[in-house]
């Protein structure tokens, strides 16, 4: 899967759907092991992702069907957003994959009202998948206005100039920190750290999630 194009120059299309997320449903659910490809991750070899919405799944579908080159597609899918409702029907009619998402409260739209002023932003996080869900609502029950949620929906190629432009829309002074649910030394956050360390410059990525785990 890693190692095909670069070796054989073979191009493959294969998708591959794997549970993920913490459901009660028993380890081989918890984790699709997202860590391990990003570890293989290099010169554009294959695509991790996790969608939060089923209009962002159905135009990666789309897109992958659609290119005129075919990569791997490795994509954690999560149980429960089985029953979320996720999307409003325009944006499955309309629009492409997004690789960064913007926090919606602060932009409305498709269903979406517009709560959360940007000037008043004093935190952004970053997450991936299924979190983004429980964390806006755990936001709303609080009712927190100062904290924007941004998502990763692509984390390779991670799309850095898409996420330091959706940054820079914010505060300087608002505080950045990478939230997930798995172990920190699992998921997405050490790689999204080392990415923007050497590609934006940002040093110091705070982590919000559980402790390092061996399972």
């Amino acid at each position: 899967i890693a190692s095909a194009e670069v070796k054989w120059d073979r191009w493959s299309g294969l998708v591959m759907l794997l549970p993920h997320g913490y459901e009660g449903a028993g380890p081989e659910h918890s984790s699709c092991r997202i860590e391990r490809f990003l570890e293989l991750c290099g010169n554009d070899n294959m695509q991790v992702v996790y969608p939060t919405t089923a209009a962002q799944t159905f135009h990666m579908f789309r897109r992958q069907m659609k290119r005129d080159f075919r990569k791997p597609l490795i994509v954690a899918t999560p149980k429960s957003m089985l029953r979320t409702n996720t999307s409003h029907i325009a944006e499955l009619a309309d629009g492409t994959f997004r690789e960064i998402i913007d926090d919606p409260a602060c932009e409305g739209g498709h269903g979406v009202e517009k709560t959360l002023d940007r000037n008043k932003v004093s935190r952004v996080l970053l997450c991936s998948g299924k979190v983004y869900h429980e964390l806006v609502k755990r936001r709303d029950e609080i009712r927190r206005d100062d904290t924007a949620i941004v998502r990763i929906e692509q984390v390779y190629p991670l799309h850095t100039e898409a996420l330091g432009e959706i940054i820079g829309r914010y505060p300087k002074k608002a505080e950045l920190a990478f939230v997930q649910e798995e172990p920190r030394n699992m998921a997405s956050y050490l790689f999204v750290a080392d990415q923007l360390s050497q590609e934006m410059g940002i040093a110091s990525l705070p982590y919000i999630g559980r402790a390092a785990s061996s399972s």
